[in-house]
């Protein structure tokens, strides 16, 4: 899709949070209405006819557009949040990112085998939180599991797409 708008209100940050690390800051995005509309139309087009019954957000920044499409399509909303951060009985997965290694949890009754989840986040590099919620998300045996980032990274020598082969994803821009 790659629309100029995105493109130019997109902000790279370099040496973040470590040296080497050319940090895609999304809060320039969203900070920008038209920025937001473009984006919440594009994510409403994908997915408006796939009969979504939750998305799954990814902490933080994955919170944001996830809550956003979830109200329009009228469907629920999970968090998939850092350790300690949610109240009731959680299942986690660890995961290895650019710069160090995670976890995250959800709700062990979040899903069920009758919702087709869509798991969203800003931005996909290495795709290890990916693949981290999705291993979550594959728990609850939903009906069937899609994928969507704001922004996905090949251009320093990332494939973190090669990490969901079969399953249907998409991306907004391709940097």
């Amino acid at each position: 899709m790659n629309n100029q708008v995105l493109l130019d209100n997109l902000r790279s940050i370099p040496d973040f949070p470590k040296k080497g690390i050319n940090f895609r800051d999304v809060t320039t995005l969203y900070k920008n209405a038209e920025c937001v509309q473009i984006m919440l139309n594009e994510l409403c087009e994908l997915y408006k006819d796939k009969g979504i019954t939750k998305i799954v957000g990814i902490e933080s920044r994955g919170f944001i557009m996830a809550s956003a499409l979830a109200a329009r399509l009228g469907c629920g909303i999970v968090l998939a949040r850092k350790p300690g951060k949610l109240p009731a009985t959680v299942i986690k997965e660890s995961f290895s990112k650019e710069y160090g290694v995670d976890t995250i949890e959800m709700h062990i009754d979040s899903i069920d085998e009758n919702d087709v989840v869509l798991i969203h986040d800003d931005l996909l590099a290495t795709g290890g939180t990916a693949k981290a919620a999705y291993k979550l998300v594959q728990h609850f045996h939903p009906k069937k599991t899609y994928m969507n980032f704001i922004i996905e990274i090949r251009d320093e020598g990332l494939h973190g797409r090669d990490l969901f082969e079969g399953i249907e994803l998409t991306t907004l821009m391709i940097i």
